[in-house]
Order: C-alpha cells, then structure tokens, then sequence
C-alpha cells in the first residue's frame, strides 16, 4: 500500500548555509520532497547545539560535529553528510544513539581527479616559480627554470590508496605515458582494476622511494592520521612532488614545511590543510610558510567542486535523509555505520513502495 509522508512534520537542519548555500538545484530538491531545512551557519558546538537538539535530521557539508553536539540530539534520526569523508562527525557517539550517518561515496571522484592531475601538471612544468620570476621582473631567470623540467613519460607517479578517484587519476596518468604505482591496505590480494589499467601495486614505503609524485587517495582516521609524518617525508625520492586532495592531517605539516624548506621535496600540490582554515568564514590574512613558498600550489579545499559533482552530492545526500524519514534504510553503500540499532526502526522499501 502507498503511504504518502508528510515530510514538513520533521525538523531538518542544515547547516553550512553561508559557506556553502544551497543552490536552486538543491532548494527544488526540497521543495519537490516538501520539506524545508532550517538553513544554520554555525561552527562550534555552543553554536550548533540550540538549533539541532530537537532536529530530526542532519544535512551538513564540513562543520565538525563532535561527541558533545552528538550527545545534545534528542530525536535526531540520521546526519547526512554532503559529502564524502566523515571525520568531522563523531560516528562511534551517533551509533550509540541509534543515529544513522550517511554519505554519498565516489560524487566527486572526476573532479579530484582532474584536480590531482592540474597540480602535476602545474608542477611538474614549474608555473607557480615561473608566474614569481615574472612578477619580479626576472625575465631570464623565469626561462631558465623551465630547463629543469622533466618529461611526464619519464616520470613515476605514486598512488596512497587506490579507490575511485586514485584510479581515475591513473586513467589521465597514463595518457601521458606516466608509470603509475600504487598501495592500498592489502597489497597481497590481486586487483583486477589495477591490472587493467596497468597499475602496479607496492608497498607504502617501495612507493614513496620510486615516484615522483606521490598524490594521497585515503581516508582519514586513526590509522592515517600523519601517515606521511617526518620519516616517510624523508623515504620520498629527492625531488619529488607532493599533492594531497584527501585530508589534511594525513600529513604531518610541520614535517612537510622542513622537507620543502631544505629541498628534499621539489614541491606540493594541496587542496587540504592541518592548520590553514579556508572554512572559518572570515577573509583575513594567515601567517604560515606554505602560504609563501614559490614551490607550492595551495587551493581552499575546492577539488571536489564543479557543478556536477554538487548536483551529484545534493541528489545523493537528500535521497539518504528522505529515506531515513521514510523509515527506510538508504543504499547500502552510502552507510557510514552499517549494523546499528537505529533509534527509529527502519525497513527494506521506502514508505511509498520505492526500494530504499
């Protein structure tokens, strides 16, 4: 039997609407399930927790919500991330409170990928030393560093983790006759993506010595929080280049700074950061040595945006909170804490005869 829902009975909250407003593809998304989320910009916890202790739902882009705003949720049913990682969002307190946490995996995987490909390319070429010697003025020694380049075709890239978007990265690697290796949890089991695209898997550090670009592709959590710390900066080939458009503190930052100030790295491609904050809201000047160094590409965490991939994102991450408010659990895939006891309890088929 068809039940039709009634969706503005629930309280949704969705935060980040300054920082990320919603656009009008997301709004008529809304307006087509017949909901309307009170749109909150809020970053701290004393901020965020009058508006969602009696919230039903959850959309949010990148505002952290810790064990304490977890705690405050009374009814809430399921945080939606817009998004892919949820490292900002305590998930051990949400599955003990019967919380479902979704997200909507692989969205943005195109536009990382092509992302982690400009900043190669960029660096490889040596745009960013060549764009400050031509503002100097010093015409012939912004020639001279393009002597220095190498071909891409000789060059090793170095793939950490080797998921959707590492693997479309060697897609665009090899068209420019890259060799491409790359490491994943268990490199001893056989994988045919990587066979097919001619990907040879090695172990972490095998990796770090032979590319010369190394480009991050993992999540991040206890196990590669500062994988890339002082010891594996220092197991990278002299003179390679490193991008991340993972997280932040996947690198030990500190550590990264001295490796490029001594040298031993040629470069670095970041659209993450541990310290730098492109998400408080407030345009001001900030003091650190990435921001002034002629070897580095710096972008404000937007490798995952294009209009497509927010489309994609906005899709998936309503379809997650309209099915939990169905009371029906979301696509498999898109559970980040599959096996809990939800606190509202959930079916196989969305109320109104459509599969969940």
């Amino acid at each position: 039997m068809r039940i039709l829902i009634d969706f503005g009975q629930f309280k949704v909250v969705r935060l980040n609407s300054m920082i990320s407003p919603v656009d009008e593809y997301e709004a008529g998304l809304y307006r087509k399930h017949g909901f309307y989320p009170l749109l909150v910009e809020a970053n701290t916890p004393e901020e965020i927790i009058p508006y969602v202790a009696e919230c039903d739902a959850i959309l949010v882009v990148s505002t952290a919500l810790p064990a304490i705003v977890i705690e405050s949720l009374a009814r809430c049913r399921v945080i939606s991330r817009l998004g892919i990682g949820t490292d900002k969002i305590a998930v051990k307190e949400a599955s003990q409170r019967g919380i479902l946490v979704t997200n909507v995996p692989g969205c943005f995987s195109e536009e990382l990928a092509d992302h982690t490909l400009a900043f190669i390319l960029a660096l490889a070429r040596k745009f960013p030393q060549m764009k400050h010697a031509m503002e100097e003025g010093a015409w012939s020694r912004s020639r001279h560093i393009s002597i220095h380049n190498h071909r891409l075709s000789r060059c090793t890239l170095g793939l950490v983790g080797f998921g959707d978007s590492a693997r479309l990265v060697a897609q665009r690697a090899k068209a420019f006759g890259m060799r491409v290796i790359a490491t994943r949890r268990n490199t001893q089991v056989a994988s045919p993506e990587a066979e097919k695209l001619g990907v040879q898997i090695v172990d972490l550090n095998t990796l770090l010595s032979e590319s010369d670009f190394v480009s991050l592709h993992v999540p991040l959590n206890p196990e590669t929080y500062h994988l890339i710390d002082r010891t594996r900066l220092q197991i990278m080939k002299p003179g390679a280049v490193l991008i991340n458009t993972a997280r932040g503190a996947i690198v030990a930052e500190a550590a990264l700074v001295e490796a490029l100030l001594s040298e031993h790295l040629a470069g670095a491609g970041l659209d993450t950061f541990e310290q730098i904050d492109p998400f408080t809201g407030v345009d001001s000047p900030q003091d650190h040595p990435l921001l002034h160094m002629d070897n580095v590409i710096l972008t404000p965490h937007v490798a995952a945006l294009s209009e497509e991939g927010m489309r994609e994102v906005s899709e998936g991450g309503i379809e997650n909170l309209v099915a939990v408010l169905s009371g029906a659990w979301p696509t498999p895939e898109r559970i980040v804490n599959p096996g809990i006891a939800p606190r509202f309890p959930l079916v196989h088929e969305m109320a109104d005869g459509r599969p969940g």
